[in-house]
């Protein structure tokens, strides 16, 4: 997959990921990228403007890097007492922005469905500001199913939804799950039936919602400085 932008750069550079190739605008002048890339022996191509636009349509900044495809994590392998879950988002930005929270948040468990949802691609990365490689991200099949597993191993489930309690009156103390609805429709029915808790941020204005990515940080930051 193809991956791009300075600071997703820098990023994969400081963990010495396996680098395929690293395609670089002919005038592309970070000494410190370059340098970084030689010493990691990394094949670098020189092509003009158009050329990487035509590869990448996004803000590369005048460079992409191929690496091999996002290696999900397992269920079993998310162990911290905090996970945030994602009921079917679907846009890459708020995935990368809510991947780029957690990881700011100390949050490195991130689970997402694998149907019906944004899932890892090069715009999420760009957005997540190279946090992801600091992150677990799971794809199950069941989300329901996986809640239920989930309880079984002492986990507290906590939605979010307009109708729920003040977000700021729930407790967070124990290992917690905090579930993300999707951008439209919010929480599915049989996710929200299983939740143990609903959380609920209070509109003052004459708007009746936040952005995903906006109140899953609210409810983020509530939650870990409550712990």
């Amino acid at each position: 997959m193809y991956v791009y932008g300075k600071n997703v750069a820098k990023e994969i550079l400081s963990k010495k990921q396996k680098i395929n190739k690293a395609l670089l605008y002919n005038n592309f002048s970070d000494n410190e990228i370059i340098s970084a890339l030689k010493k990691q022996n990394v094949k670098i191509k020189c092509l003009t403007k158009d050329e990487l636009n035509k590869i990448e349509t996004g803000n590369h900044q005048g460079i992409i890097l191929e690496v091999d495809d996002y290696k999900y994590a397992t269920l079993d392998e998310l162990t911290d007492s905090v996970i945030v879950m994602l009921d079917h988002l679907e846009d890459p930005h708020n995935f990368g922005a809510i991947i780029r929270t957690c990881e700011a948040a100390g949050i490195k468990n991130i689970i997402i469905p694998k149907d019906r949802s944004v899932k890892v691609t090069s715009s999420v990365i760009k957005v997540s500001v190279g946090a992801i490689e600091n992150v677990k991200i799971a794809v199950v099949n069941n989300l329901v199913n996986t809640i239920k597993e989930l309880k079984q191993k002492g986990y507290w489930i906590i939605g979010t939804d307009m109708k729920g309690t003040d977000y700021k009156k729930i407790d967070y103390s124990g290992k917690i799950v905090l579930v993300i609805g999707n951008e439209g429709k919010g929480l599915s029915r049989l996710t929200e039936e299983n939740c143990d808790f609903m959380a609920s941020i209070p509109m003052r204005g004459k708007v009746n919602s936040l952005n995903a990515s906006v109140a899953a940080a609210l409810i983020i930051y509530e939650a870990i400085r409550n712990r």
